[in-house]
């Protein structure tokens, strides 16, 4: 695997059972303090009438990044997304976020929503690179006390890539 210097190459599909203990080691090597409980994946997974969870693996198959949306109409709402460190910067987490936007448009939806911590930078220029508008701050909503910044992408702006977004990303 590599970083910046090289593009990981990955495939993204539909999650399944099999995929919730690499899901699950990730979830907590990434986010010790807010990590999900192994349950509410295997929750999240048998809502397919509202949910759709998918995963990124490397050519050797290791699970390498993930996704999740909820997609209740008009909204969809992004649950989780996530790059393991070492395949950061080669574009796994924007085609996972294509695949979550491009999933809501197919369900119907006229939004995409995210709650995005206030002190992730880089997080916060990925989704603004795709189109999404800070509109709201939730207050100490992180379980460290952290603010999270809810960003909202109009699908009536998506045209299939970040580039091709009707609005200025800025």
């Amino acid at each position: 695997m590599t970083g910046r210097t090289g593009a990981v190459p990955a495939t993204i599909r539909a999650m399944t059972v099999d995929d919730i203990a690499a899901v699950d080691a990730l979830e907590r090597s990434l986010f010790p303090v807010d990590a999900w409980p192994l349950q509410m994946f295997y929750d999240e997974l048998n809502q397919t009438d509202t949910r759709s969870y998918y995963v990124a693996q490397d050519g050797s198959g290791e699970v390498i990044g993930y996704a999740g949306l909820m997609c209740v109409l008009p909204i969809a709402d992004v649950q989780t997304i996530a790059v393991a460190p070492g395949a950061e910067g080669a574009g796994i987490g924007s085609a996972l976020l294509t695949t979550l936007i491009e999933e809501a448009k197919v369900r119907g939806a006229d939004d995409v929503l995210l709650e995005v911590r206030a002190d992730n930078p880089r997080a916060q220029r990925l989704y603004r690179w795709f189109g999404f508008e800070q509109i709201h701050i939730r207050p100490r909503y992180y379980r460290d006390g952290a603010d999270a910044l809810i960003m909202r992408l109009d699908l009536s702006a998506w045209n299939g890539s970040p580039h091709a977004t009707t609005k200025d990303p800025k």
